[in-house]
């Protein structure tokens, strides 16, 4: 089987496809300043690197989501979340607060799924 970068930089690819996988590195908001907005942003660089490797959010296996906050975040994001997933889509998901990269990002997700 072939591995297939996807978006690469000399640090990290912002996909990986390998046989009928895609792993997806951490996804980080652009410039929205409440977790609903940068947890839209994210979800829409999700929705175009699926999209890129042959996938799609219904494929979904297992998503991590990192919040900078999880006491004060954590409603906001799982509203914005639950709102994307397809009805009966739903992955494994596991979410955690984590100090992030740059301290205005409030919300990273990672995502695993399988090609269409």
């Amino acid at each position: 089987m072939t591995i297939h970068r996807i978006q690469p930089n000399p640090r990290l690819s912002g996909a990986v496809t390998y046989g009928d996988l895609v792993f997806l590195s951490g996804q980080v908001p652009g410039d929205a300043t409440d977790v609903g907005g940068q947890t839209r942003q994210v979800l829409e660089k999700i929705d175009a690197l699926l999209a890129e490797a042959g996938s799609d959010k219904d494929h979904l296996l297992s998503a991590t989501i990192y919040l900078k906050d999880i006491g004060n975040d954590f409603a906001a994001m799982n509203d914005v979340w639950s709102a994307w997933l397809s009805p009966g889509q739903a992955p494994s998901r596991t979410t955690l607060q984590a100090e992030l990269a740059r301290p205005q990002v409030l919300v990273e997700i990672t995502i695993i799924a399988a090609r269409r």
